[in-house]
């Protein structure tokens, strides 16, 4: 029962005696407690579990990403049950100190009532309360013998003749010792239990005397007769909030499991100036004249994808968590239609806009590890296959949902060559401003045709494998910067390192002209540096960029001599507009060059192109309808496409929808 209840039904009704106002009162606060119970019960059934989840593809910071739940539906469902004229508040707070010289069990569950203090605030002597991190036992609390004695209680407030009424006839209630009451403060039930026994202990020991007449136990029973309307609503009320909680247990997906995705789907499209060369037969294949460069001389085709993943993220302790992301799509962006062999889902193509399997519409497990802390600051993740980009190279503005999306952009292009993997990440807060990440992943990435991992030929390191370390800084809440190594182990296949798994290789590279034929590469190392910065200098204007530096040192199959350092580099930079039109929303616009080859471009089969450099000019806007729906348009200008200085300029326009749940 609310305290608006009390203020609008009650007090007005209560006899004149001061007696019958403080007992009524009490037995008014037990009639609320059954509902109470009852809400506590669904409080628990609709909590969050004990841990947070950073479950998409990440770099989310809390703001990033949404808060979602299964449960949200059920929740929603249960708001009309649950208002009881806001009966049911369900959150703890710092309980009321209670002074009956005996303190609560421990764990005892707490019920947030807003009135409750006022009407029984009588308690336990010995708890201990948290109050701006102070704590207060039974020796540091007075009896008062003035409801004036306390400081903030008002003559005014609705309450101030019930709290008198106790102070100072029965002597049951305790102050704390700088004169306040804290009549906002909560309190638990068994407090609650404790406190009532209290002041009905000395009510029981007048009766019988001239303090309680016949005349005030009438005045009960008939406030007790006119009320039974308004008592059996309530309690009717409590049978449906019992019913509501029932079937959620019955119904909810698991006690220890949050489940929860997001479906994307793309319409893309895109047209060039004029004819473009590529190189390599198609998209993904070199071909035996490592000098075979294809004119496109079409346009692709109006197309439409889509891409879901969904989380189950369970949690043992609390602080634990078991993460399972399974996906399933069905995408190919236009832009593919363009790009030289090795170069597959780079330019122009939202990180999103994928099959996510090895085949369309296959079911696959994108993600599968164990994360549990070490310590009070240090964060183990491992497992068969862990998500890099959970951990590594994040940014505020290109995190691949909420800002720069595509391939060549929500990400550095040759900072890493597994995207998930088998192996360990350690995440260690030094302090609030700095963190260390370290972290061995062997390939194991869900839309490959070859695991090498679990390889018994190759295992964890014999095949294409990467040691990353970061070192993140944070300064002031409004800039973060990161400086990041990876250390690689390239795999050659058919002589040739290149593709999905040989960043910071962009398309494919052998053994120099004459190519494969001769031999071709053994698996090679690979150095990578990477600084990445964002800053938000005020609440409408964000700037962001990254730089990376990358040399493989290519050795010869058979001998392993080395043959010579392939180096390029990559750069980004940007500008963002959070909150444009729409709080929530975020506008992004930024140019990059993917791969600037600055030596050994002999060893390129394709990704050279005639020498040229590839730039990228990127804008997009992502704007929430709902909580749970957001709409991406999205432009992208290639100049230099391939790397071909003569090629014409190439444009791409992508629409995304993105349904969280």
């Amino acid at each position: 029962m609310s305290n608006n209840l009390l203020r609008r039904v009650v007090f007005p009704l209560l006899p004149s005696a001061g007696w019958s106002k403080s007992w009524l009162m009490a037995a008014i606060v037990l009639v609320a407690w059954a509902p109470k119970a009852t809400a506590e019960r669904v409080e628990v059934a609709l909590s969050e579990p004990l841990f947070e989840t950073n479950w998409l593809e990440t770099g989310a910071t809390p703001e990033d990403e949404p808060e979602l739940s299964g449960l949200t539906s059920l929740e929603s469902g249960l708001d009309e049950a649950a208002s009881l004229d806001a009966a049911v508040d369900g959150q703890p707070s710092p309980q009321p100190v209670l002074s009956l010289g005996e303190s609560a069990p421990e764990g005892g569950t707490e019920v947030a009532t807003e009135a409750a203090p006022a009407a029984v605030a009588v308690s336990l002597g010995a708890l201990e309360t948290s109050e701006a991190n102070t704590s207060t036992s039974a020796l540091d609390l007075g009896q008062v013998s003035s409801v004036t004695e306390f400081s903030d209680v008002l003559p005014t407030d609705w309450a101030f003749q019930a709290l008198s009424n106790l102070v100072e006839r029965y002597g049951c209630l305790e102050g704390y010792p700088n004169q306040t009451f804290r009549g906002t403060q909560a309190l638990s039930r068994y407090e609650f239990a404790a406190g009532l026994s209290a002041c009905l202990d000395v009510v029981a020991s007048l009766l019988g005397t001239e303090q309680v007449s016949a005349e005030d136990f009438e005045a009960l029973q008939s406030l007790q007769a006119e009320f039974a309307v308004e008592l059996d609503e309530l309690a009717s009320q409590v049978d449906a909030l019992e019913a509501a909680a029932d079937e959620l247990e019955a119904t909810q997906f698991a006690t220890q499991t949050k489940l929860r995705g997001v479906v994307f789907s793309h319409l893309g499209g895109g047209f060039s100036n004029g004819s473009i060369q590529a190189e390599g037969v198609n998209v993904f294949a070199v071909g035996p004249d490592r000098t075979l460069v294809r004119t496109i001389d079409e346009e692709p085709s109006l197309t439409f994808g889509n891409l879901a993943w969904i989380n189950m993220d369970t949690s043992f302790t609390g602080e634990d968590r078991l993460n399972l992301q399974m996906v399933f799509g069905n995408g190919t962006a236009p832009a593919n239609f363009y790009a030289s062999a090795g170069l597959f889902n780079t330019f122009g193509t939202p990180f999103t806009f994928q099959s996510g399997g090895l085949n369309p519409n296959d079911l696959a497990i994108r993600e599968l590890s164990y994360t549990f802390p070490v310590g009070d600051r240090i964060t183990l993740d491992i497992g068969p296959r862990i998500n890099w980009y959970r951990y590594f190279d994040n940014n505020r503005y290109t995190f691949l949902i909420t800002g720069a999306n595509s391939f060549n952009s929500s990400g550095g292009t040759q900072v890493n060559a597994v995207d998930r993997g088998a192996g360990a990440i350690a995440v260690w807060d030094v302090t609030d401003w700095l963190d260390l990440r370290v972290g061995f992943l062997a390939e194991n990435t869900e839309f490959l045709p070859f695991n090498t991992a679990a390889d018994t030929t190759k295992g964890l390191f014999g095949g294409t494998n990467t040691l990353t370390a970061q070192v993140g800084i944070q300064p002031f809440d409004s800039f973060n910067l990161r400086l990041l190594y990876t250390r690689s182990n390239l795999e050659a296949r058919g002589g040739l390192i290149g593709g999905a798994v040989s960043e910071p290789i962009y398309g494919f590279a052998d053994d120099g002209p004459g190519g494969a034929a001769v031999g071709g590469l053994a698996n090679s190392p690979a150095d990578t540096f990477l600084i990445n910065f964002d800053w938000t200098p005020t609440s409408w204007l964000g700037l962001f960029g990254r730089y990376s530096y990358g040399s493989t040192h290519l050795r010869q199959a058979g001998t392993g001599n080395k043959l010579g350092d392939l180096e390029a580099q990559s750069f980004q930079i940007g500008v963002a507009f959070p909150d444009l039109f729409k709080e929530g929303s975020l506008a992004t616009v930024s140019y990059l060059v993917p791969f600037d080859v600055t030596g050994g471009g002999d060893f390129l089969a394709s990704g050279l192109g005639d020498g040229g450099t590839q730039q990228e000019i990127e804008v997009s806007y992502r704007y929430p309808l709902t909580r749970n729906i957001a709409i991406v348009p999205s432009f992208y200008w290639i100049m230099n496409a391939n790397n071909f200085s003569s090629n014409p300029d190439i444009y791409l326009l992508n629409l995304q929808t993105q349904l969280f749940f």
